[in-house]
């Protein structure tokens, strides 16, 4: 079918009159009359068919022949990325060449803020359509930017994409505040249960179109390598080994990996660039003019070119890494046989990815041709598989074991044997571990005593040397003596006298002088016994005082004959 056939504006085919579109896909000839009249439609096609104009032609069109408020947001198109969002823009510009009434932005992030101010600017305005990403969008929904209550159209464009990045919540916000007349249309590759589910909640008695889901076209030239990882590099510069390799896509399942190969390929002389979430805005934007310019010849890539990047004259889609989904593998090479073009779609596979090539060539419905290695690379590995991926050929698992090999070899080989045994053998090696560890707890008794006997002997040869010492010092000290006995002798005795003279005198002052402190004693005491009270240990002063009739100086003189004591006392 030509798209004059279809109900258009003139603006509209007068711009792909221009652009040299004139027959219409599948999904087109099948979308834009159901849009023109009004309905809601769920439209799943494979990726390149012509989706981006399937909706934006009947919406253009209908906003061109009038009865919308000006000054408002009449459209909505969500994208899942950045660059598929500018990539709708452009087509945008050029259907709406001829359109004076109808104005556009594109509201995505990683911009600067001159940026900010011209989406915040056209969103106040009113711009008549507007091209978002879910999170940049929501920023402006949430600080009261967006006025939605005369929205009309709502797109939902590559839903699979959006939902698989997490963006379900974020539609769902967005499509809450719109109005209950606004006519919903949403595009997917694929036919998953979530999208089934968020297009009975969104859409009303949706028209399905289903055309080709998830295979690739036809024209697609399909052929592996079964190689080893280490015989991927030597491959791609064979594959660039002819030269004119131009318009070429490398995909990667990992930045990091990006990055190694396009350094590899730029030691190469190979005039390439990458592109992965690393890079701001302006850089994926220079990146992306260079190849599309040809200023670049080959764009190593993650994902995040997979979809919705329209391209016409890719050669060549190499998958460096083999994608575990099978969708996404559609995706990657559906990058190149675009618009009635011849493509390449080479994919490396190794051991560890056999299982999931095999998944896709079940999908598929046919075999993939296998290509022999380059020479000079040694001989590749069997194509053959168990029907279950290999366990831990992950590059977390190799990291792991490679870190515990360099760290704790010894400890960990050790741990790695207990845990690849049977829970019986562990067993027996814990009860047997813990038998040993009990022997060598238990004392040995013998070499207890034959230690403690060797012990007592270096303790009694140590006191028989200090005996020995001593025995020595004590001869010594006797020769001293006698030498110095006769002085000694002479100093006792005359020590000794003075000793005698002195104690004679204490003697004779203490007959001489009274106690009174005993006399107050035996008052105590015969106080205390005649009340039964406590007993004294003292003598009686009365029995220390002297009874010999030589000497009358004690208390029974001074009594009797006081006279005569005092004379004593005088004499004395």
């Amino acid at each position: 079918m030509f798209f004059e056939d279809l109900d258009l504006n003139d603006n509209v085919l007068d711009a792909l009159y221009d652009m040299r579109f004139d027959k219409c896909t599948p999904v087109q000839e099948k979308c834009i009359p159901e849009i023109l009249k009004g309905h809601d439609v769920l439209g799943v096609a494979q990726t390149g068919t012509g989706k981006t104009a399937a909706y934006l032609l009947p919406v253009l069109s209908k906003l061109a022949d009038g009865g919308y408020p000006e000054s408002a947001i009449n459209c909505v198109i969500m994208s899942p990325t950045r660059e598929l969002a500018q990539q709708i823009d452009q087509a945008m510009q050029g259907f709406a060449y001829y359109l004076n009434g109808v104005s556009c932005v594109a509201v995505y992030g990683g911009n600067d803020g001159n940026r900010y101010d011209q989406e915040l600017k056209s969103l106040s305005l009113g711009a008549d359509v507007v091209i978002a990403t879910p999170g940049r969008f929501i920023s402006h929904l949430s600080l009261g930017n967006v006025d939605l209550s005369k929205v009309s159209f709502f797109i939902l464009d590559e839903a699979d994409r959006m939902l698989d990045m997490g963006f379900s919540e974020d539609i769902m916000t967005i499509a809450k505040k719109l109005p209950s007349t606004c006519q919903t249309i949403m595009f997917s590759a694929t036919m998953p249960k979530k999208i089934e589910e968020l297009a009975k909640t969104l859409l009303k008695n949706p028209v399905e179109i289903k055309l080709a889901v998830s295979k690739p076209a036809e024209k697609i030239h399909q052929m592996a390598y079964v190689c080893y990882e280490t015989q991927k590099m030597g491959i791609l510069k064979d594959v660039f080994k002819g030269g004119n390799m131009k318009r070429v896509i490398i995909f990667s399942g990992s930045k990091q990996k990006v990055k190694q190969i396009a350094g590899a390929l730029s030691r190469k002389h190979i005039n390439c660039g990458e592109m992965h979430s690393d890079l701001d805005q302006e850089q994926r934007n220079d990146i992306m003019f260079k190849f599309k310019s040809g200023q670049v010849d080959v764009l190593v890539a993650t994902d995040i070119v997979s979809r919705g990047i329209d391209i016409d004259d890719i050669t060549m889609v190499i998958n460096y890494d083999v994608p575990h989904d099978v969708e996404d593998y559609v995706h990657r090479i559906g990058r190149t046989a675009r618009a009635d073009h011849d493509g390449t779609a080479i994919t490396l596979v190794n051991e560890d990815d056999i299982y999931f090539f095999q998944q896709i060539e079940s999908f598929l419905g046919k075999e993939i041709e296998k290509v022999q290695l380059p020479d000079g690379l040694g001989e590749a590995p069997e194509y053959k598989s168990n029907g279950k991926p290999k366990r831990g050929a992950s590059a977390k698992s190799i990291r792991r074991k490679n870190r515990d090999y360099q760290s704790h070899k010894d400890k960990k080989q050790g741990n790695n044997k207990q845990r690849s045994r049977r829970p019986e053998q562990q067993s027996q090696e814990s009860s047997d571990n813990k038998v040993q560890h009990s022997q060598e707890r238990k004392p040995n008794y013998r070499q207890k005593n034959k230690g403690q006997e060797q012990q007592n002997n270096n303790n009694n040869a140590v006191e028989a040397k200090s005996a020995n010492k001593r025995n020595n010092r004590q001869d010594k000290n006797r020769q001293t003596d006698k030498q110095t006995k006769p002085n000694n002798n002479r100093r006792n005795d005359k020590e000794a006298a003075s000793n005698k003279e002195a104690s004679q005198k204490t003697n004779a002052q203490q007959n001489r002088k009274p106690n009174n402190k005993k006399k107050k004693n035996n008052n105590r005491q015969r106080n205390t016994n005649e009340k039964g009270a406590r007993r004294s240990t003292k003598y009686d002063i009365r029995e220390e005082l002297p009874t010999s009739s030589k000497s009358d100086s004690g208390l029974k003189a001074l009594i009797k004959k006081p006279l005569k004591w005092l004379r004593n006392l005088g004499k004395k």
